[in-house]
């Protein structure tokens, strides 16, 4: 306990250092990055919460990079309205913030479980650090993205092509990203997606991205580790 009380001492005297001119403690490292493969939805839900619940203040962070065979995911804010009509896929109710979203095999999912107190990041500077990866990771491949006033997201052309929602906890932040590659979208059109009636959903393929989900995968945790290392460099 003495010991983690010193190590989070260590970690929040970085600004005060700075401005006094001393050396400073290392930043946090990056992320480890974990590729789970198409991974069912409440195993994983349940290892999420279980690592952030065991985390310390010198737990690595990570990124879990995954699919999930077909599930709706209703968030703390979902209201009935929005919730699948006729559709015999599961239905999980879950402890993230925003409405419902669907995943499948062909989606890449981003969990990130970062200590956002270690890397003093507020949670809606994160959350924009969160879109930005995703932004960036359509541009490379050609396709223009953006934020959406009062929507969170991203879109191409007002069609949603990534979801976004997280969990705070403790010294954890949890849940993450998921980006429509070159799935099945009809599951869509069941619900409100986000909580918004007739929204308009699009994925990479639909926009003549070739890479495949693994790739986009890699490519959004490699840019988000990139934006975290320059958040860090700001400080």
């Amino acid at each position: 306990m003495h010991s983690e009380k010193r190590l989070y001492a260590a970690e929040t005297a970085r600004p005060a250092a700075a401005a006094a001119g001393l050396a400073m403690p290392a930043p946090p490292p990056a992320p480890r990055i974990r590729r789970l493969g198409l991974a069912e939805y409440l195993p994983t839900y349940a290892a999420m919460r279980q690592f952030t619940s065991a985390r310390r203040v010198h737990t690595p962070d990570e990124i879990w990079l995954l699919q999930h065979p077909p599930v709706y995911t209703a968030g703390l804010a979902c209201r009935a309205q929005h919730l699948p009509r006729g559709s015999a896929i599961a239905l999980e109710h879950i402890d993230r913030g925003g409405q419902i979203t669907y995943h499948g095999p062909g989606q890449v999912v981003m969990y990130t479980l970062l200590d956002l107190a270690r890397r003093n990041l507020k949670i809606r500077d994160y959350v924009r650090l969160l879109e930005q990866a995703v932004i960036d990771t359509l541009t490379h491949h050609g396709v223009a993205a953006q934020r959406k006033a009062g929507a969170p997201g991203i879109y191409v052309d007002g069609a949603k092509i990534a979801a976004l929602g997280l969990r705070v906890r403790s010294r954890g932040c949890y849940h993450g990203a998921a980006l429509n590659v070159d799935m099945d979208l009809a599951p869509f059109l069941a619900i409100d997606p986000c909580g918004y009636p007739g929204l308009a959903v699009t994925q990479t393929r639909a926009l003549g991205v070739r890479a495949g989900a693994d790739e986009l995968g890699e490519r959004l945790a490699a840019e988000l580790t990139r934006l975290l290392a320059q958040h860090e460099r700001g400080r």
